[in-house]
């Protein structure tokens, strides 16, 4: 390359996902938040260009090491909104947050939100995210009723019900790949408002956490539970939530957006075997005692969307108290009954070898989630969401000690029939991907040639 071209090309800049496992090098591009027609932007030297939103995934579905990245969140102007069908047509940049914020108040929220309400709505559908409402929402591609697909050749895809229909499929849940979402529509839900009823159980066995799931899917929308994965039984906290009704007395007005934040990174994780005991031991009896405050209100206690829905976005940065080395989060979904051919335990069995595994590891998380999704059809052929059960959990990266653990927890996946979510992953081994997920034949027509991630490559071999 001569000095005048190498003048000209773009200065690379170190990304990281989420996790902070590493940071790569990486162009940075911007579309043009207001051009009507968005050209497809040249990366220098020919590089692969990958589609980039917040950021907020944790492995490396987001990066595209030694390519471009183009920043997508700067496509973020709202077109449309039709407020007697709570029909929301926007560019994909919008962050999630600002509907909720905006449109809430009003009596529309979305159906579908996740655990961060720091996500924009094009990988929200690159991901297909799904929340603690799967049983009664699905996932959030159900809920997408229009996208505008950019390719690297230029063409554009209208893509809907009846148009365009396979590429709809394919674009939903299929991690960036088939080219870039320049806006959709979404379909919203109506609400009385931005408050809920909400509800704590204590629970002392893992095994409570099945009939305390089964039973509260017929009378409550939202579902899900946090475990001590360090104790013996396997004790927690179930949480479940409705939406208040329009006669129902609510707060004067909403909880102020909080200020607190991980203002550096530490030398060394602040997540370590000590910490990690003392913080379940606090937390579960915290709750367990506020359940117990809470118990006579019928139907739960008056709460704010935003603690329910995004806890952990009350402190900003906390991904940087994993120190230098970074974080993994694993999370898996788990089939009720075994699927045919199956080797091994489905279901609550599989469940418990996953966290007795853990536990003879010696590792463990705080941030373990165990919630169940509903027996809904997934909209994308790439979607995570299938019936079962889903456990997530966060583990500060010991290097070769954690991959070695990922490594048993997969054969308990696998033999369980069960998956991987690729929007949290980092290290999921090329044939367990490709195993289960049997549509990926069907999707691969469908990639864009020009876009490229560190994901694709290392499960896609391109």
């Amino acid at each position: 390359m001569s000095a005048k071209q190498r003048q000209a090309a773009p200065a690379t800049v170190p990304v990281s996902a989420w996790g902070q496992l590493q940071a790569a090098e990486h162009q940075l591009l911007a579309p043009d938040a207001l051009a009507p027609q968005q050209p497809w932007p040249q990366a220098a030297q020919g590089a692969s260009v990958l589609p980039h939103g917040m950021g907020r995934s944790y492995g490396d579905v987001c990066l595209n090491p030694g390519g471009a990245l183009w920043l997508g969140r700067a496509l973020d102007q709202w077109l449309e909104f039709d407020a007697q069908q709570g029909l929301l047509r926007c560019q994909a940049g919008v962050q999630l947050g600002e509907i909720q914020r905006l449109l809430a108040p009003r009596g529309w929220m979305l159906p579908v939100t996740p655990g961060t309400q720091f996500v924009t709505v094009g990988g929200a559908i690159a991901n297909d995210v799904h929340g603690k409402n799967h049983h009664v929402m699905g996932s959030f591609g159900e809920h997408v009723r229009a996208l505008t697909l950019l390719r690297s050749d230029g063409r554009r895809i209208a893509c809907a019900p009846g148009q365009h229909e396979d590429w709809l499929h394919a674009t939903i849940g299929g991690l960036g790949l088939t080219g870039l979402i320049t806006e959709a529509t979404l379909q919203l839900r109506r609400v009385a408002g931005p408050w809920l009823k909400a509800q704590s159980i204590a629970f002392e066995r893992l095994a409570d956490f099945y009939p305390l799931a089964e039973q509260s899917e017929a009378d409550w929308e939202y579902t899900v539970a946090w475990i001590d994965c360090l104790h013996r039984q396997g004790r927690g906290i179930f949480m479940r939530a409705n939406h208040c009704q329009a006669h129902e007395a609510t707060p004067a007005h909403a909880p102020r957006q909080p200020q607190r934040s991980m203002p550096v990174t530490p030398p060394l994780s602040l997540v370590n075997p000590l910490s990690l005991r003392a913080f379940n031991w606090a937390y579960y009896h915290l709750q367990r005692r506020s359940a117990q405050a809470t118990a006579g209100q019928a139907g739960g206690a008056i709460s704010h969307y935003r603690p329910f829905f995004y806890p952990l976005d009350g402190l900003a940065h906390w991904n940087r108290m994993y120190g230098p080395r970074g974080f993994y989060q694993y999370q898996c979904v788990i089939p009720f009954a075994p699927a045919p051919g199956s080797a091994g335990p489905a279901g609550a069995d599989a469940i418990a070898a996953l966290l007795a595994q853990i536990a003879r590891s010696g590792q463990g998380s705080f941030l373990a989630v165990l919630k169940t999704f509903g027996q809904r059809p997934a909209p994308g052929m790439l979607s995570f969401a299938q019936p079962g059960i889903t456990l997530a959990l966060d583990f500060p990266n010991r290097g070769q000690a954690t991959l070695r653990l990922f490594d048993a927890l997969d054969a308990i996946v696998r033999a369980a029939g069960g998956r991987l979510y690729p929007a949290k992953d980092a290290r999921m081994p090329a044939e367990l991907f490709q195993a289960s997920y049997p549509q990926l034949a069907q999707f691969l027509p469908y990639r864009d040639p020009g876009i490229s991630s560190a994901m694709s490559r290392r499960l896609l071999g391109a």
